[in-house]
């Protein structure tokens, strides 16, 4: 089934320049005017609550912006390589994020999905229940609070991405310089608007926005692949089609926060073919039944997936912080 599925979505996989243009132009010219617009509401001293409430919407445009981003470290945007490279510099100041340390920590991702031996690049710390039991004192407070909810969702993403992406991973000349040109670049974009209109301004608009995106963002990874019949298997029984169909939700969203999230829902196709772009995601899904049979997650259900915490190897399935405390009394009275 698998080969058969790669020929069908194969015809997916071709990014086309005019549809990239038409998204990149809906998404970064209303990004600009709503940042515009949130000048002028600090400027006649419209009061900050609702300054605040206005950031979710340019978060939004932001988080599009980013899924423009990741298909260019995928190299489906656009029918240029080169073109793409730019693009993905230039989205990556605007995201905080460096084009060639996320592209290298992404691909990881993608080869390592659901592999339990390979854990630990690009992707979100996860413990099995016989690791947690032998774990260190130190490393369980370690990871309860990594994978306390607040922490995960609020704080972590914030600390990723102000503070996590502005060090290179590797040594690698290429990470090394992607990581420098996007730190230069915030730098500059910080000077110019303090020389111009103030620091203040800067902050009080760019803060609320990328808090508002970061969130959001990290939301999305997470639901893509932590959910109570995720795949993991260890070296010898992981296939990598298995991965990417059984390791990879479906998240059904509103069709407007499908429209801002680049359909990356549609994650079991991304996980297939990462060079489908965006824009050819749902396409695909719609016209390929055997991928209609992925995990669905709804928008309301995906809420209970934040309680997420462990993997229970003999069950093969993820259970909460509170399943396992009665796993483990159970176990205790056997």
């Amino acid at each position: 089934m698998a080969n058969e599925l790669h020929y069908q979505i194969k015809p997916f996989a071709k990014p086309s320049n005019i549809r990239a243009l038409l998204q990149l132009g809906n998404t970064l010219l209303p990004f600009i005017g709503l940042i515009i617009g949130m000048y002028f509401m600090i400027l006649f001293n419209v009061p900050y609550v609702f300054i605040v409430l206005t950031s979710i919407v340019p978060a939004l445009f932001l988080v599009r912006l980013f899924i423009i981003f990741h298909d260019c470290t995928h190299k489906s945007f656009f029918t240029s390589n080169k073109a793409m490279i730019i693009l993905g510099h230039i989205l990556g100041i605007l995201t905080f994020t460096p084009f060639y340390k996320w592209q290298r920590d992404h691909i990881i991702h993608h080869r390592t999905v659901g592999h339990l031996e390979k854990r630990g690049i690009g992707d979100v710390w996860m413990m099995t229940t016989e690791e947690y039991q032998e774990a260190s004192l130190i490393r369980k407070i370690k990871y309860r609070i990594y994978r306390n909810p607040f922490i995960l969702f609020f704080v972590g993403p914030i600390f990723l991405f102000l503070i996590g992406q502005r060090f290179p991973t590797t040594n690698t000349k290429k990470v090394w310089f992607s990581t420098m040109i996007t730190n230069i670049g915030i730098v500059a974009i910080i000077l110019a608007v303090s020389f111009t209109v103030g620091f203040r301004y800067y902050l009080l608009i760019q803060l609320p926005i990328i808090f508002f995106a970061a969130i959001i963002g990290v939301w999305l990874f997470y639901i893509q692949h932590q959910y109570e019949d995720v795949y993991w298997e260890h070296t010898m029984r992981w296939k990598s089609q298995n991965a990417a169909l059984e390791g990879s939700s479906v998240y059904r969203l509103p069709v407007i926060l499908e429209w801002f999230t680049g359909a990356i829902g549609y994650h079991n196709v991304h996980h297939l073919n990462p060079r489908v772009p965006n824009y050819r995601l749902k396409k695909a899904y719609l016209s390929i039944p055997d991928l209609q049979k992925g995990y669905i997650v709804t928008f309301f259900r995906s809420f209970k997936l934040s309680l997420l915490c462990f993997y229970d190897e003999k069950k093969k399935i993820m259970i909460s912080y509170r399943q396992y405390k009665k796993l483990k009394k159970l176990q205790t009275s056997q």
